[in-house]
Parts: structure tokens; sequence; C-alpha cells
């Protein structure tokens, strides 16, 4: 009897630690590798990412740059902001499928799952919502840009119209 108790506190005591250190990150697939921050990596990462967009993931301002300045074959650079909001400035070449469409998940729906995209928003809350959405769709190439255009402007880089 004392075997099983200490059995089911072991389990218990585990079961805490994996619940305490799963925190919001969505679970990743073990055989694809993280992406990683070009904070972290400099100017590598950046490279590394323009190659090809694998999986879904997040990445900064400046390793989406290196994918628009490098683009992969049929590379689709998607904008879920508002009309207003695209108006007022957008990376070039955006695709403008807005998030607060009733039909939103269909316009998605209707895209090629097959090719890459990138993808962005305002601050990087709508186009994680997105991301997440195209997930469950069976997209298998998705970069989101994190901090939206607003990381994207911060960093210097160039916005179209305005």
């Amino acid at each position: 009897m004392s075997l099983n108790r200490n059995l089911v506190v072991g389990l218990a005591g585990f079961s805490l630690v994996l619940a305490t250190c799963g925190g919001d990150e969505p679970a990743t697939d073990a055989a694809q590798p993280s992406p990683v921050s070009s904070d972290a990596a400099g100017d590598d990462a950046a490279a590394d990412t323009a190659a090809g967009i694998v999986g879904l993931s997040t990445i900064s301002a400046i390793e989406a740059a290196a994918i628009t300045d490098a683009p992969p074959a049929d590379l689709v650079v998607l904008d879920v902001r508002t009309p207003e909001e695209f108006a007022e400035g957008h990376l070039e070449g955006a695709v403008l499928v807005d998030f607060y469409d009733a039909d939103f998940a269909d316009q998605l729906a209707a895209l090629d799952p097959d090719v890459p995209y990138l993808l962005y928003c305002r601050s990087g809350n709508r186009s994680g919502e997105t991301l997440g959405v195209m997930e469950q769709l069976g997209f298998t190439s998705v970069a989101d840009v994190d901090g939206g255009i607003i990381a994207w402007a911060d960093a210097g880089l160039s916005i179209t119209g305005g």
C-alpha cells in the first residue's frame, strides 16, 4: 500500500511540475528547429530565415525583412488589419484579409495552404490568433511578425502607402 501511495504522490508532484513549467507557449514539433530571435543570434538567424519559411513560427521584424528581401517562391505577405489601417501604410505587396470580417476564417480557408506566408497585423495580437487559425486549417509555412507593423517600423524598415 505504501508503494501505491508513493507512486500517486510522485505522479501528482510530476503533474504539478509539468503544469507550472508549461506556460502559455503552444507545443511545437520536436523535429522542427525553433526559430531563433535575431537579437540573440545576429544576422545569421535572419539569413537562415530568408532561406525559406519552415513550419509555423513567430519571427522578428529583422528576420521578416530578410524574407521579403529574398522571398521564397510564391511568398504571400498577409496583412490581417482593417482596411483603414492598411491604407495608412503596409508592407510592400501585402494582401489584406480583415481579421474582423465575419467570414475571416472562410477567407483564410480559400487561400493556398501549401505556399509560404509572412503574416502581420498592427502589434502581433491579431496575427498571433490568425497563426493558430491557419494551423488548424492545415497551413504548413507561416511566419508571424512579432510585434507586427509597429515592430517593423521601429526597426526602421520600409512601409508602403500612408
